[in-house]
């Protein structure tokens, strides 16, 4: 396994672990507070780095998946960092804004946003452990 692979699968790794802990435990304080704003950015950061490092060994040709797959795979992995993306501004907007009522219902948009995020996590893993 290439030093590539290895990091590439340690940033989306703990962009999952870093988006996991955000959602849920921005769900039981039932309200957002900056502590869950920052492990959004930090789970974003992590996503785009994994991302990337994923994206150059492809383009490097030494991972061979079927168009298909490189399609689904692509658009649902674009899909949810944008969405990583407007959630974390939003949260910090949310957060800035200082909106009691938009901090409390904020979980709301996270589970969504998370639970997308887990479509391309969990394609990328199965192409992974076809090869």
């Amino acid at each position: 396994m290439s030093t590539k692979l290895i990091m590439a699968i340690i940033f989306i790794t703990s962009a999952l672990v870093f988006y996991t802990i955000g959602v849920f435990s921005e769900r039981r304080a039932n309200t957002l507070n900056k502590k869950h704003v920052i492990i959004f950015w930090l789970g974003l950061v992590c996503d785009t780095l994994g991302t990337t490092t994923m994206k150059s060994i492809a383009s490097s040709g030494n991972l061979s998946i079927s168009p298909l797959a490189e399609s689904i795979h692509g658009i649902t992995g674009l899909l949810a960092i944008i969405l990583m993306l407007f959630h974390a501004l939003w949260a910090t907007y949310v957060l800035y804004k200082n909106d009691e009522n938009q901090k409390r219902v904020f979980h709301k948009f996270s589970i969504v946003v998370w639970s997308i995020w887990l479509i391309p996590y969990f394609i990328g893993m199965f192409i992974g452990m076809m090869h």
